[in-house]
């Protein structure tokens, strides 16, 4: 199976030696996607900031692999608080 790298300006570079995301087959494998901006480096303030911004970089990953958020699967969500995981949860709704 051949398997190609993924990157995307729209996204912070991946903070390890590993790429933002993989295809393999006609499958895409994403690696994490923090809330920082790609522009300035920084997280946003607050969850919902944040969390908006991961979700940009995810669609932004995902477009430069030639798919879109309508096609991804499954997510699994972190978050450092269990306590923002409901103001989390509506951006994700959204």
């Amino acid at each position: 199976m051949t398997r190609t790298a993924v990157s995307s300006d729209g996204a912070p570079e991946a903070l390890g030696p590993y790429s933002q995301a993989i295809v393999a087959g006609d499958m895409v494998f994403c690696s994490g996607m923090a809330g920082i901006d790609p522009a300035t480096g920084q997280a946003g303030e607050g969850i919902e900031a944040q969390t908006e911004q991961a979700l940009l970089n995810l669609a932004a990953v995902l477009d430069a692999a030639g798919c879109s958020m309508n096609d991804v699967v499954k997510t699994t969500i972190f978050s450092a608080n269990v306590e923002d995981f409901g103001r989390l949860n509506e951006v994700y709704a959204r």
